[in-house]
């Protein structure tokens, strides 16, 4: 049985990738600086912080892993304007950690880190892996440099990393520090209420391409099956939807009458108007397409805050 480990296994995506894994055969560890309450329970958990080059050396050295996923990051956008350096320190010297574990290791096992579509130039069109990339925040700017880097280790040390470029995607679990768990919680709180209500939301006119994120980890693992690492792909629905859309989407699952208030305060100080992922290059080449759409994660994230 082939082993995965999982960097950052603690957070949104590392239960949804976990379970991925454990569903299609793998033996999955886990490895964060807290284990978080949603992996489930048959993953063999590390604690670790990716900041540590020696830790991480000894965990990969332990496990002997054919796969290792790098999850761990600053996750938001929003956050990486108010913590920059710890951004591109998380994001940069902990791939250079693992890459460096790895290189150093008898076993070369198989490396996935993460991209983002923030790293690309702003376009109307939707965006092709072939697209320029010209990062215009922290978040994406460390992204950039994290893919320079495995481009580097790929080329340099012969080591098969693989790497991919993700468009937004949410679900249960996901914090509320994001936009449409936000939403989702905000107007399900009025709901409970049964009286009409308020909420204050940032820019409604950007548009992005959001997945479930069981889409996401599902292209995460045909990515590191497949054979040619040097591959960038990548994931998205191919669709994109304003934040004004989703929200009256999430409004009409409510009885009560909500007022939505724009407040200045949550604009970030650069937001890309529309962005929008052609993901025809992992079809052609994996057969991967969405099986989902943002609207049932939507109505899954909402029902559970209904529940609580």
């Amino acid at each position: 049985m082939d082993k995965v480990l999982i960097f950052g296994a603690g957070g949104f995506v590392g239960r949804y990738l976990s379970l991925e894994f454990l569903e299609n055969g793998y033996e999955v560890y886990g490895s964060d600086k807290t284990q978080g309450m949603m992996l489930p329970d048959t993953v063999v958990f590390r604690l670790s912080d990716l900041m540590d080059a020696n830790k991480v050396e000894e965990i990969i050295a332990d496990i002997g892993p054919d796969i290792v996923v790098n999850l761990a990051a600053v996750s938001s956008v929003g956050a990486s304007w108010t913590i920059p350096q710890k951004t591109v320190m998380v994001k940069t010297v902990g791939a250079l950690n693992i890459m460096e574990a790895v290189r150093k290791s008898k076993k070369k096992s198989k490396i996935l880190f993460i991209g983002s579509s923030e790293e690309y130039m702003v376009s109307e069109l939707p965006v092709r892996e072939d697209s320029p990339l010209d990062a215009n925040n922290p978040y994406g700017i460390s992204k950039v440099a994290q893919e320079r880097f495995a481009k580097l280790y790929r080329d340099q040390y012969g080591l098969k990393i693989y790497y991919v470029r993700p468009f937004n995607h949410t679900g249960i679990g996901q914090s509320d520090s994001f936009v449409l768990p936000s939403f989702c919680k905000q107007i399900a709180q009025i709901e409970k209420t049964r009286k009409p209500g308020r909420i204050k939301v940032g820019n409604l006119s950007v548009k992005r391409d959001f997945s479930h994120v069981k889409d996401i980890v599902r292209a995460y693992r045909m990515i590191v099956e497949s054979n040619d690492c040097e591959i960038i792909y990548n994931v998205g629905s191919g669709k994109s939807l304003s934040l004004n859309s989703i929200l009256n989407y999430i409004i009409s699952l409510s009885s009560q009458y909500i007022e939505v208030e724009i407040d200045d305060r949550k604009f970030r100080p650069a937001d890309q108007p529309d962005i929008c992922c052609d993901y025809s290059l992992i079809k052609l080449h994996l057969g991967w397409e969405p099986k989902y759409t943002v609207f049932d994660a939507l109505k899954e994230m909402y029902n559970g805050y209904i529940k609580e």
